[in-house]
């Protein structure tokens, strides 16, 4: 089956009414407005659809957060997860991982689009079909290197092969998913509250892939609708993709029907392209994460912030202790616990106040993990507007170790990146193409975050367990943001540096996951891994 398969399994009861009755609590001087107060009369109908209609033109939206919706949703590519439903903050998933979960053949979004031509529709499946080939035959490649490196950290566990086999062929899956196209079917759970579900309504045709969106939302819609069609009916109709910012951006720059006309390989948009990634790449100088931005006084900041929390003056607390207590976790036991309950606590909402901003390029496959960190969040680009028809991807680390797999790989990606600039040129639209494109392909972006949410984040994403490519780019967000705060990396390192000085035992949690090396004891500067 092709197109999304949505289910609503559970919502909160009457969402209308309860909007409703929540706004009007707010001038109610008996008291609490129930849900079932606001339709109880026809007189109270009257004033609840009024009291609605007001609220939803004045933009008091506040009162449709209250309801909440969770659906199963499957059926659909990677990339509308990555563009759409996972590109905003306010939204919950949990979504079926291709580091550890092994993708099923002809499991792949195929626009419908591509029913009004064979050729371009045969010539999308065999790169469906062949990148879904080359990711099984990667697997077989690179077992054995990840066997070999396995072993290296856990020698003693070499003598319970059978035990260990499953775990050496995930961490072989989890590169090879590197070669997998975006359009590669996901499955999850995704709960939102209404406004959300809102602004779903009216931005499904503002991504990457509007069709597939509009699809998906439409079946959201239509779900709620038989839930509850007072609050169905509220909701605005899509914007059309031809009233976007960016579509009108792109016309008038471009031209319209520039690219239909020229073909892709002659255009003025792969041009533009291509001086953009090499503008972009130069200005990274290397990395994978540039500090660009900060605040120029952000220990005095940090120190005044502590102090205003304490009602201290500088005399009595400075600055260097005034960090010492925001930042030690023997002194701040919060920054040691899993539940991450630091935005609870009065004097650890001081790092709000530092803020930092990156430069970033990663795949998009470590990027649809990064961008779950959603209270660090970031502009991320239409994804087309990046791609120049030459190869362009990121290499993983044991892909980069093993010859086999590296000649094997490097093959495959030049192979689909000169499918796809034919696909284009043979009258593909972008909509299409972008879903051909790989795993691998990268991300260039601006992300900004706070101290309190970077602290969260780098505790998490410098665990030896982490995504390779995160675990990279935090290291370097790491290191370059104690150039600003002298000393950060003397009390934020892995989480297991962290729980140690904490008080907190085992050091490590992860049992069985344990990645082998004492972390806790490591300096950030001699973090390096693998797998």
């Amino acid at each position: 089956m092709n197109g999304p398969v949505v289910r609503l399994i559970d919502a909160t009861r009457t969402p209308y009414d309860l909007s409703i009755a929540s706004a009007r609590t707010c001038y109610s001087s008996k008291g609490i407005i129930y849900p079932e107060d606001v339709s109880a009369t026809p007189k109270a109908v009257e004033l609840r659809d009024r009291i609605a209609r007001s609220t939803l033109q004045a933009g008091h939206l506040t009162t449709r957060q209250h309801p909440h919706f969770i659906f199963t949703i499957d059926n659909v590519s990677r990339h509308l997860v990555w563009c759409f439903l996972h590109s905003h903050p306010f939204y919950n998933s949990e979504q079926v991982s291709q580091r550890y979960v092994e993708v099923k053949a002809d499991r792949y979004h195929v626009p419908s689009s591509l029913d009004r031509d064979e050729s371009l529709r045969s010539l999308y499946l065999q790169v469906m079909q062949k990148m879904t080939d080359a990711y099984f035959e990667l697997i077989r490649l690179l077992e054995p290197e990840a066997e070999r490196i396995f072993y290296s950290i856990f020698p003693a566990r070499r003598k319970s092969h059978d035990r260990w086999k499953n775990t050496i062929h995930k961490k072989a899956m989890e590169t090879a998913r590197y070669v997998l196209p975006v359009a590669t079917h996901t499955y999850l759970y995704h709960t939102i509250n209404g406004l959300t579900l809102h602004r779903y309504r009216r931005m499904a045709q503002a991504s990457d892939v509007p069709r597939e969106a509009k699809d998906l939302v439409d079946a959201m819609w239509f779900a709620v609708c038989d839930h509850d069609p007072l609050y169905a009916a509220e909701m605005r109709d899509s914007l059309p993709l031809e009233e976007t910012t960016e579509y009108h951006f792109f016309n008038e720059f471009f031209g319209s029907n520039r690219s239909e006309s020229l073909g892709f390989s002659g255009s003025i948009e792969k041009q533009i392209s291509k001086q953009f990634v090499r503008e972009f790449d130069e200005t990274l100088q290397g990395r994978i994460a540039r500090l660009c931005g900060s605040n120029a006084e952000a220990v005095r900041t940090l120190g005044a912030s502590v102090r205003a929390v304490l009602g201290m003056p500088s005399s009595a607390l400075s600055d260097a202790e005034a960090m010492a207590l925001l930042l030690d976790p023997a002194r701040n036991r919060h920054l040691g616990s899993t539940l991450n309950e630091s935005t609870m606590s009065r004097l650890t909402r001081s790092l709000y106040n530092v803020q930092f901003t990156y430069q970033k390029k990663i795949s998009h496959t470590a990027d649809s993990q990064d961008q779950r960190h959603r209270t660090v969040p970031a502009s991320r680009p239409v994804l087309m507007r990046q791609f120049t028809g030459d190869v362009d991807a990121i290499v993983p680390e044991l892909i980069e170790q093993c010859e086999p797999a590296r000649q094997y790989y490097n093959e495959q990606l030049a192979d689909l990146f000169r499918t796809i600039v034919r696909f284009l040129d043979a009258g593909g639209t972008e909509e299409e193409a972008v879903y051909m494109l790989p795993n691998a392909f990268p991300i260039r972006f601006y992300e900004s975050g706070d101290l309190l949410n970077l602290h969260h984040k780098w505790k998490a994403r410098t665990c030896y367990n982490a995504q390779e490519e995160i675990f990279r780019a935090s290291v370097e967000e790491l290191d370059q943001a104690a150039v600003v705060l002298p000393g950060l990396t003397d009390w934020l390192r892995a989480p297991c540096y962290l729980r140690k000085r904490s008080g907190e035992r085992p050091f490590c949690p992860e049992g069985d996951r344990f990645c082998g090396i004492p972390v806790w004891n490591q300096e950030l500067s001699e973090y390096r891994r693998v797998l």
